[in-house]
Parts: C-alpha cells; sequence; structure tokens
C-alpha cells in the first residue's frame, strides 16, 4: 500500500522557533569556529564544520530548560527514486529536493527532554531556512528525527531529519536557531551521496508466539 507525506512542520512544541517561513534569513556569522571547552556554551553567531559540537541551551516550550551538545555528522543528498520507492508523494513535494542530515545529540543539561524535534534546521544555496519533513509513516532510510521517551540527562541519541528544499534548491548546511532574533549556529560541509545500509548476511530471525 502506498503511503503519503505529511508537509514539512514538526510535531514537537517550538514555542520559541522561528516564525514558520521559508523565505526567513538565516545569514552565516563571521564568529570564530574554534571549539568551546566541554560542557561551555557555544557563542551565537559560531561557525562549524561537520563533525563539530555545539553546545546550546534550548527551550522546546514555556517551563522547559535544557542544553543540548549537538554534533552534526553528515549532509545527505538523495532521490525520490532512490529512497521514497511506494511512497505516494504530490506534485508540491516532488518540486522540492530530498537530503538526509544526520546528527548525534547529547541531554546535556538536568531536564527530561523526551518526544521533542532534534531543534535544528536546513540551509539552503539562497539563505532560506527549511524545516524538517514529519511523516505519517515510518520512514526507514532517514528516522527518526524525535528524541526517544525518555531523554534523559545524559542520554545521547542519532538523529536524521529529512529536509525536502523548495525548487529543487540545494542543502549547503544546517541551523540551530531557537528563536527567530538569535544569531545562528550553522554547520556546514561537503554533501555526501545517500547509500542504503548493506543487507545482514545472516538468515533472519523467525517469528515468536
Amino acid at each position: 500500500m502506498a503511503m503519503s507525506l505529511m508537509g514539512c512542520s514538526g510535531t514537537a512544541p517550538r514555542t520559541n522557533a522561528p516564525r514558520a517561513s521559508e523565505s526567513a534569513s538565516a545569514s552565516a556569522s563571521t564568529s570564530a569556529s574554534a571549539q568551546p571547552s566541554a560542557g561551555a556554551l557555544t557563542e551565537p553567531g559560531a561557525d562549524r564544520r561537520l563533525g563539530e559540537t555545539a553546545t546550546v541551551e534550548w527551550t522546546p516550550k514555556e517551563g522547559v530548560d535544557g542544553k543540548l551538545a549537538i554534533t552534526v555528522d553528515k549532509l545527505e543528498s538523495t532521490s525520490y527514486k532512490q529512497t521514497f520507492s511506494g511512497w505516494k508523494l504530490d506534485e508540491a513535494t516532488l518540486a522540492r529536493a530530498p537530503y538526509f542530515v544526520r546528527a548525534s545529540i547529547k541531554n546535556d543539561g538536568k531536564t527530561d527532554l523526551g518526544g521533542y524535534d532534534a531543534p535544528l534546521w536546513g540551509l539552503d544555496d539562497e539563505g532560506n531556512l527549511v524545516e524538517a519533513a514529519a511523516f505519517k509513516e515510518s520512514f526507514k532510510p532517514c528516522a527518526p528525527k524525535a528524541f526517544p521517551k525518555p531523554f534523559a540527562p545524559g542520554a545521547s541519541v542519532d538523529v536524521c531529519l529529512v529536509m525536502l528544499v523548495p525548487d529543487q534548491g540545494k542543502l549547503v548546511g544546517v541551523s540551530f536557531r531557537p528563536y527567530e532574533e538569535f544569531d545562528p549556529i550553522t554547520w556546514q560541509g561537503d554533501l555526501t551521496p545517500y547509500a542504503a545500509p548493506k543487507a545482514s548476511g545472516s538468515p533472519s530471525a523467525s517469528p515468536t508466539s
């Protein structure tokens, strides 16, 4: 059965997120890219390369104060033919170019952040922010974008976000921008072509009753 893709909107509360507009400016800062000491907050406007970590304060909703150590590991280029086989996609979706963002995130604070979406936005070659897509069903090539429940202090998780860039644009980076006035922390680096995981050589386990 064909499955359908939802619109590009997050499912977790984002009361302090930028306004939901794909034309919001996200120009990179010229701040130094030196890595901060462990546990120290990264200055707003800092530039990061892929594989480097930024430590940030994050309030996904009022009364929930968190701290995250975010490492954006990889930006992957893909195609609908390669990774969306079996999905029912409308013309508006097909007009966008698909990319995957892979990141590792540690809960570096004192608050359980289970269930919230990873607070990262794509950055296209026109300087626009792109919100991660949400799905009605599990999407195996790139899942999940939400933190597990619980996501306790000290826990770490690998996340993947699907970025559908308008007008067949190019994804050039990733931005942490928790509210519109925040000078974003940006990761940039080369795109890597998506490669499907190799199938295991061991036989599948039989289901148990």
